[in-house]
């Protein structure tokens, strides 16, 4: 399955920098975590301070709540999720409590087979 999620960076050019040199060497307890919880492709864009996740998930494995949890429970991933939070800030759409908030698709196109 595939999932669109959204959040924003806080607008600093400097912690921009920090947040994507830190992505460019994540901890492979996060990574392994990932894998664990049925994550098979993970991709991040940004625009500006916006922030695009594509995440493509093993149904099979993968439930959301079950990861959130993990992530809580084990002290290097809320390390890691403490360390995301200096750079990161909700978008003005975001619950209270959440961080990363799934987009609703508005369009979807797929040409047909030649």
């Amino acid at each position: 399955m595939q999932h669109v999620l959204a959040l924003d960076l806080k607008d600093d050019p400097a912690l921009i920098a920090e947040y994507e040199a830190h992505h460019r060497a994540v901890w492979p307890e996060v990574q392994a975590h990932l894998r664990r919880h049925g994550v098979l492709e993970m991709k991040i864009y940004r625009l500006g301070t916006r922030m695009v996740m594509v995440m493509h998930t093993d149904d099979a494995v993968y439930d959301a709540a079950r990861m959130q949890a993990a992530s809580e429970s084990d002290p290097v991933l809320a390390e890691w999720e403490a360390l995301m939070w200096k750079f990161q800030a909700p978008t003005p759409w975001t619950p209270a409590g959440k961080k990363w908030i799934e987009l609703a698709k508005v369009f979807d196109f797929r040409s047909p087979p030649v």
